[in-house]
């Protein structure tokens, strides 16, 4: 049996279990038993997958008990079986998404986010293209949590004269600075790596910009997988953003 390249898989299993989603969404659930039922479905179904064709990986998910023996392999899938379960429980959102990542001996090698609700995958099977450029006296777009955008990205719009573009899941906020919808996905307050380990494996094979929000590299299968802040942009906004991030910390 012929199994798919890494970059092939993590798009094929996210589009597989995007479109189990989408069905899911329409049985007529209770909005709590279907959030329940999309975060554990869609992880069996990935974890499953995983185990079938790359049976000699570990997996990092946000729906399983983090089994330590991913500190010591070679190969770790780390996966989010649905990003964004709030709004995967409200009819005629469509800001979710479905993360399947590859991280190997140190770095994301693969990744894919789809957006089952958009009909949409992102992966690095197919490298988007990198967003336009800010034009000259543009307006920055920087995007952020819809239910709790933090006080410190306010701050920081206010120094910019950036305008906020709330969105629902990570991957959907990641997929909107990818797409070129929005400029900037800043965000300081904490996230796990199957957040953004995904959106990051797509967004730096389009080109753009990945770090922590003082510039430093973001470290993925870490023993704690806990991630305090991320910065995505275009590479021209780089630098800026971690001048102005740089300042606004400084006046706390």
């Amino acid at each position: 049996m012929v199994f798919p390249d890494d970059d092939c898989l993590a798009r094929d299993l996210a589009v597989a279990a995007g479109e189990r989603l989408i069905k899911l969404r329409a049985s007529g659930m209770t909005v709590d038993d279907l959030r329940r039922a999309g975060d554990l479905g869609s992880h069996e179904y990935l974890a499953t997958e995983l185990a079938r064709v790359r049976p000699h990986d570990a997996v990092l998910s946000e729906e399983a008990v983090d089994d330590p023996v991913r500190l010591t392999a070679e190969r770790v899938w780390i996966i989010d079986p649905l990003d964004g379960t709030r709004e995967f429980g409200e009819e005629g959102r469509v800001d979710w998404a479905v993360h399947v990542a590859l991280w190997e001996r140190g770095e994301l090698t693969a990744g894919a986010v789809a957006l089952p609700a958009q009909d949409a995958v992102l992966s690095t099977a197919e490298p988007p293209p990198a967003p336009p450029p800010l034009a000259p006296g543009a307006t920055l777009r920087l995007v952020v949590s819809r239910s709790r955008p933090p006080e410190f990205v306010q701050r920081l719009a206010e120094q910019l004269g950036a305008e906020l573009v709330p969105l629902g899941s990570a991957g959907a906020k990641s997929a909107a600075v990818i797409r070129g919808e929005v400029d900037a996905y800043v965000h300081s307050g904490g996230q796990y790596e199957w957040d953004s380990a995904a959106p990051v494996a797509v967004a730096r094979s389009a080109g753009l910009h990945t770090s922590r929000i003082d510039g430093s590299n973001l470290r993925y299968n870490s023993e704690e997988s806990w991630m305090p802040d991320i910065l995505i942009c275009p590479v021209p906004l780089a630098r800026p953003l971690l001048d102005a991030i740089s300042s606004v910390q400084s006046q706390q």
